[in-house]
């Protein structure tokens, strides 16, 4: 009892010396290590999601993109297996960039995007088109970008975020952020966890065999050695545990287990007009799988890549800048279902950009790798921005990427085939920007032609193994949209999204599967004073599920409403309300998964 008592009289008196504190928080310029989105994407469209959007979804990656930006998901359930498609590219074709390293999976080349939690990151931004000359393999349709942004200056702010919702599920995410003049920490804190065993709308079935949990951490520091000479550590960690669950057609006993951890140490010196970055990493992934989750019988893998890249960068003019990057990378895996492999990776590329005036700029970039695993070819980019009008301005981008052949598709025990191609594909794409005020909008148009796409395919004896066989084509439009207004006190606030989407094997007239031709998000926000409420709407597209169109998911519409209250505590204390589904649509993003009904989550967000 006493100490239920002294708890809070604590965290008053703390938030009263912190209050004291906030008028000395004065920062340095943002240091942050993915410096290529930076200084080489102008030419692209770049979507950034700010933190009062990432706090508006679920914690996973993949609700924060599916209501905020054009990419649609294939997501087997909330807490499942969750994979992107981006301009009509497959989940191999898009790459998640963390902190500047490509993180996709050595053993499927794709990223589940259930697997990360958007609440551990600062920003999060969207990449539009090719981007394998600063990214390498999968940045074909697109790349996803997770940053912890660091600054010295005076600061230490903290912020706690609890959550509860249908299903028993839980949310917990921790926050700190603290500086000086030397010294620089950002470090978050997740665990999520829920029974999952909503009710399959329409049917007299539940979800079973559906409960999940994971815990991430995600830090970063910085030491200034001098005023030339900075350090700095990033780290990331995750384990999982997953139940997949049943269908309609059939229930479920299997479960899955993930741990990947993720390392990069870099220094960085600042020597007038030239920039030099040394990166060490070293990424691993493990997983363990469950046929029976009662049973001792499992399959399992691991990956270990080792990364050592050389960054050097120089401002030739006060508009002129060249980049050149040196890479080698290191691949071993092993398991149940892989052969044990190594395979070494050695790159080279070259970036150039050129701002003429406020009104022209073009960039440039070529890259070369040489492995013994696959014969690489010579990536390129090039671009140009021109400003029309003080309102408009037009982007023209072209290149040339890649996706390298997994260890699955090499060292499959019995079906690998260690002749492989990697996926090559030349894109084009004509952006136009529109500003005015505090209205923006962008739309683009691209066209993307890909040849040698590998495809499991049956050989001889009937075994199934991977081959070079597909070539395809995809276009589109893509549009977003935002636009926001102070009225006095009240903050009105609207963003949409708008993708069309073609893509087809070369002869055939059937669009591709789980490739939807429209999907379109928007979202309503008003605020007063410390009270804050939005509507959110997701419109997506029918589907097919057969190569040959016979087999169909019909469209469907998803709301969503909120609200949150501040109290004028501490640095904030926030509590919200959240309604998913509000229509009580009935749907499904995979054939025979339904997803679920009208679902609630309140939350406590706590600053100080």
């Amino acid at each position: 009892m006493r100490l239920n008592i002294f708890i809070p009289l604590f965290l008053l008196l703390l938030c009263q010396n912190l209050l004291a504190q906030q008028d000395t928080i004065i920062l340095d310029r943002v240091l942050i290590s993915d410096t290529q989105l930076r200084d080489y994407s102008h030419t692209q469209s770049v979507q950034n999601l700010n933190d009062s959007v990432i706090t508006r979804n679920a914690p996973s990656l993949t609700s924060l993109l599916q209501y905020n930006a054009v990419i649609y998901f294939k997501e087997n359930g909330p807490g499942m297996v969750s994979s992107p498609s981006f301009r009509g590219t497959t989940a191999q074709q898009t790459a998640v960039i963390w902190n500047g390293i490509n993180i996709n999976s050595q053993f499927n080349g794709q990223t589940d995007f259930n697997t990360l939690n958007a609440r551990d990151f600062s920003t999060v931004s969207v990449r539009a088109g090719g981007g394998s000359v600063i990214y390498g393999s999968s940045a074909i349709g697109g790349s996803i970008h997770l940053d912890s942004p660091l600054g010295f200056g005076q600061r230490f702010d903290n912020e706690f975020r609890a959550d509860y919702g249908s299903f028993a599920t839980y949310a917990a995410n921790y926050k700190m952020q603290a500086s000086t003049d030397d010294l620089s920490a950002n470090i978050s804190i997740s665990h999520n966890s829920s029974d999952n065993d909503f009710k399959y709308p329409g049917y007299n079935l539940y979800n079973d065999n559906g409960q999940y949990h994971n815990t991430s951490l995600n830090a970063a520091f910085a030491y200034k050695l001098n005023e030339k000479n900075i350090l700095r550590f990033y780290g990331y960690v995750f384990g999982g545990q997953r139940h997949f669950s049943r269908t309609l057609a059939a229930p479920s006993r299997s479960m899955y287990d993930d741990f990947n951890t993720r390392t990069l140490v870099e220094w960085m010196g600042n020597y007038n007009r030239f920039t030099s970055r040394l990166k060490a990493a070293y990424l691993e992934e493990n997983y363990k799988y469950f046929e029976n989750h009662a049973s001792d019988l499992y399959t399992h893998g691991k990956v270990q890549t080792f990364i050592g890249r050389y960054d050097a960068a120089y401002q030739v003019t006060d508009g002129i800048k060249i980049n050149a990057i040196a890479d080698y990378t290191q691949n071993k895996g092993d398991g149940s279902d892989i052969v044990d492999k190594k395979r070494d990776i050695f790159s080279g590329s070259v970036l150039f950009s050129h701002h003429v005036n406020d009104v022209f700029q073009y960039e440039a970039g070529v890259r070369k790798e040489i492995t013994s695993a696959y014969e690489s070819p010579v990536l390129f980019s090039g671009g140009v921005t021109v400003k029309v009008a003080s309102w408009y301005s037009v982007k023209v981008n072209g290149s040339r990427n890649f996706r390298m052949p997994t260890f699955n598709d090499l060292y499959w025990p019995g079906s690998g085939n260690p002749n492989l191609s990697p996926e090559t594909s030349y894109q084009a794409e004509l952006g136009n920007v529109f500003t005015h005020n505090n209205f923006t909008a962008t739309v683009t148009g691209y066209y993307i032609r890909m040849q040698d796409m590998l495809r499991w395919v049956p050989g001889a004896g009937g075994f199934w193994r991977p081959e070079n066989v597909d070539r395809a084509k995809n276009y589109g439009a893509e549009a977003l949209i935002n636009w926001q207004k102070d009225f006095g006190r009240h903050t009105v606030g609207f963003s949409g999204t708008y993708a069309y989407t073609v893509s087809r094997r070369d002869g055939s007239a059937s669009q591709l599967i789980y490739v939807p031709k429209h999907k379109a998000t928007a979202s309503v926000s008003y605020a007063y004073g410390r009270f804050s409420a939005y509507y959110r709407h997701l419109f997506n597209g029918l589907v097919y599920t057969t190569a040959n169109n016979g087999s169909e998911l019909d469209p469907y519409n998803v709301s969503g409403i909120g609200a949150e209250y501040t109290f004028n505590f501490c640095k904030g204390l926030s509590l919200g309300a959240q309604v998913n589904n509000l229509y009580e649509e009935e749907y499904m993003a995979v054939a025979v998964r339904p997803m679920p009904g009208r679902n609630y989550n309140l939350y406590l967000n706590f600053k100080f």
